[in-house]
């Protein structure tokens, strides 16, 4: 069953010309890409997508680190395309990832990891309109 799921290339993969690198991979995969599009967020932007780590120590520092640059936020579809684009992903550490992931070829650190992506339903369900209008869904 075909489903959605949320990604957002961080600013240092971004700053380091890997966003075509990374689609790419997305696309090899057989993802569809249903929107994407390049933000700079706000603070305000940032803090609302991460108030779930609001209470966590590393919240102001992931705050800033998102704010530091321009990231390409987007919407991929396919059947089970949550766990396809977190396996994609690899681990979050990007010393722990297996090769052929994203953030193998292209993570520097924990934070500086290369991608987010929605770790299931609930979460796709809330970050795809946080940054995606359903006019912007490409059927």
């Amino acid at each position: 069953m075909a489903e959605l799921t949320f990604s957002i290339i961080k600013p240092d993969a971004v700053a380091n010309n890997k966003v075509g690198d990374i689609l790419k991979m997305v696309s090899d995969a057989g993802l569809t890409i249903k929107a994407t599009k390049m933000i700079h967020l706000t603070k305000t932007q940032a803090e609302g997508f991460y108030a779930v780590h609001s209470e966590r120590p590393f919240f102001g520092e992931l705050v800033e680190y998102m704010m530091s640059g321009p990231c390409v936020v987007s919407v991929f579809e396919g059947d089970n395309a949550i766990k396809r684009y977190r396996d994609l992903m690899g681990a979050t550490n990007p010393a722990d990832a297996v090769e052929g992931t994203i953030r193998k070829a292209f993570g520097a650190s924990i934070e500086a990891n290369a991608c987010h992506g929605s770790d299931g339903p609930d979460t796709a369900a809330i970050e795809v309109p946080y940054f995606f209008s359903s006019l912007e869904l490409v059927n």
